[in-house]
């Protein structure tokens, strides 16, 4: 059987190489590229990224992603700060123009007693609905984060993840996905939503 081939944008984050091989470990064909016929003929496209949102957002436009990413039709999952680059906008370093893939507003976690920002580290995940991104993710499974900033709760919400407040974990609007958390430092959780994205999701 063919491996499905993964196109995993450069988009210059730091945990572009523990992606690439924690979709090895999956069994996909993962091919780290900024080339836009690549990403256009690959099976599944990953957004990765660590970071700020303009930041990320420029690299994008250097490299003449932009267009490409969001004219798409296959399956494409943004995950961390890649996830975020979904969303239509950024309240990061005062206000950034994202993807427009899904409707919202990122913006800045808030401190709260006892809670701080950044939120790192586990967490547990509570499902709003099903999805072939997140069959076999129970109510309470953890999973590990690192991150500031929020994806507000809305239509296109998964799952869910508590800390200073309640924010998207995992989202989906037609064939776009995201992940907040880092699947490949998740553990079993992790490479589930990856398997599950590898094999199991369709436009």
């Amino acid at each position: 059987m063919r491996r499905p081939t993964i196109a995993l944008v450069d988009s210059g984050g730091t945990n572009i190489a523990s992606v690439r091989y924690a979709l090895d470990r999956v069994g996909a064909d993962a091919r780290l590229t900024d080339d836009p016929d690549v990403i256009r003929a690959a099976d599944r496209v990953i957004l990765p990224g660590v970071g700020a949102a303009a930041a990320g957002m420029r690299r994008l436009h250097a490299a003449g992603l932009v267009d490409v990413l969001r004219d798409l039709e296959q399956p494409l999952l943004g995950v961390c700060l890649g996830m975020q680059l979904l969303f239509d906008r950024s309240a990061e370093d005062g206000g950034t123009t994202c993807l427009g893939l899904l409707a919202g507003e990122v913006v800045a976690i808030t401190p709260r007693p006892g809670q701080r920002v950044p939120h790192m580290g586990w967490n547990e995940l509570t499902s709003l609905r099903e999805d072939p991104l997140t069959s076999g993710l129970a109510d309470g499974t953890r999973a590990y984060f690192v991150h500031s900033y929020g994806a507000p709760v809305t239509g296109d919400t998964v799952m869910t993840t508590d800390h200073c407040g309640t924010w998207s974990a995992v989202v989906r609007s037609g064939n776009h996905w995201g992940a907040q958390f880092h699947p490949e430092r998740s553990a079993t959780a992790g490479l589930r939503l990856l398997t599950n994205f590898v094999l199991e999701v369709s436009p």
